[in-house]
């Protein structure tokens, strides 16, 4: 039975005051750790689906699945709150 553990954060602005997400993937000893700004979410979603591809890496399509999900939910929410301005919507 394979361990996983999903967790998501906005960080505060930089230079710019523009926030970094973080979301990290937690597999037994692995652990995924991404950083990204809400322009890089589709590049993102991108880089999840080569990971899952890898056939030398432990990330699974169903990660890349979950994780792409959270990502898109992050970016639905931040839309909401008026953090961001309206962006075209994340591919499916």
């Amino acid at each position: 039975m394979r361990k996983h553990s999903l967790r998501s954060k906005s960080v505060g602005g930089d230079l710019m005051d523009r926030g970094v997400n973080v979301l990290a993937l937690v597999k037994e000893d692995e652990r995924y750790v991404f950083l990204y700004d809400d322009d890089s979410a589709a590049t993102l979603l991108q880089t999840f689906g080569r990971y899952a591809a890898d056939k030398e890496m432990s990330f699974s399509w169903y990660d890349a699945a979950v994780l792409s999900q959270k990502v898109r939910r992050l970016q639905r929410e931040l839309q909401a709150e008026s953090w961001i301005p309206q962006r075209e919507t994340l591919p499916e």
